[in-house]
């Protein structure tokens, strides 16, 4: 492990469309080597877009694990470049809301877009807070909260904290950035769909919202065309959320969701079983 972040640390020094092209090269090779994953992706795309021929599937899937790929590569930027580098990269449209993340609480909403550590670098303009996943590899452990802590400040949790203290950071005022859109199973979640399938999908967001007031600013990066770097889209806040409905506030959710893959497909992550958890009586997609 200590030779792949050394090798990480030197992909950092190479000029970006050289770094993204690696990527690229990677993610396509990546198709073919991991069955698995690209069995996953396609069965993803033939549920959520069945509108589209099976072709253009799997273009959007062999384009996805390239953009994953140099997602995974160029993240040695945001652990070991310059701050300077970095931000020059990233275009903010329009801005970052900081007056809204210091008015109150704020629950920064980002989807699982594979430059969604992009998104969080470019909201760190005050301190925050946000789930973080244990890794057993200390050294990787060790790299990966030195890249989400080298921006400022920041209080992480693990899923086993529950959902106090996540409570208690958004009324002391500190933005919550949130990724509540992956399949962790029946517990705390509902049945809503996404691109018209039975999904279970977590009620956190509105919950979170509801129990603090917490106000909701989506916030998605995606890459600029030509490897010029990132583009950060920070939405307007929204207005009477979560409601007396919870189901339909995670309905919500994902509607928003299905727009923004809609226009960038190929960044969204496919590879997540995200129909792995059916209601009861219903089969595997996955089998």
């Amino acid at each position: 492990m200590r030779f792949l972040i050394f090798l990480l640390w030197l992909l950092h020094f190479l000029p970006l469309p050289v770094l993204g092209r690696i990527g690229n090269a990677v993610g396509w090779l990546m198709y073919y080597a991991i069955p698995k994953r690209r069995k996953i992706a396609l069965v993803n795309l033939r549920l959520c877009m069945p509108e589209l021929g099976e072709a253009e599937r799997v273009d959007i899937v062999k384009r996805h694990f390239m953009a994953y790929s140099r997602s995974i590569l160029e993240r040695s930027l945001i652990w070991w470049a310059p701050f300077e580098r970095i931000h020059g990269l990233i275009e903010i449209v329009p801005k970052v809301p900081k007056a809204q993340l210091e008015s109150g609480p704020t629950i920064l909403f980002c989807p699982h877009f594979v430059c969604l550590d992009v998104a969080g670098v470019a909201s760190r303009v005050v301190p925050l807070s946000s789930m973080y996943s244990p890794q057993k590899n200390k050294a990787f452990d060790d790299l990966l909260r030195n890249g989400r802590e080298r921006y400022g400040p920041v209080r992480l949790f693990t899923r086993t904290d529950g959902i106090k203290p996540i409570i208690r950071a958004l009324r002391e005022g500190l933005p919550y950035f949130m990724l509540p859109d992956m399949d962790f199973g029946e517990k705390d979640a509902t049945f809503v769909p996404f691109f018209g399938v039975p999904a279970a999908t977590l009620t956190a967001m509105g919950r979170l919202a509801g129990a603090t007031g917490a106000k909701v600013i989506p916030v998605v990066a995606t890459f600029l065309p030509d490897y010029k770097g990132y583009r950060v889209e920070f939405y307007p806040a929204w207005e009477d959320f979560p409601g007396d409905d919870i189901i339909a506030a995670t309905r919500r959710m994902n509607a928003f969701i299905e727009d923004r893959v809609r226009e960038h497909p190929a960044e969204y992550f496919w590879t997540h079983k995200r129909f792995k958890t059916r209601p009861p009586g219903e089969p595997s997609f996955y089998d």
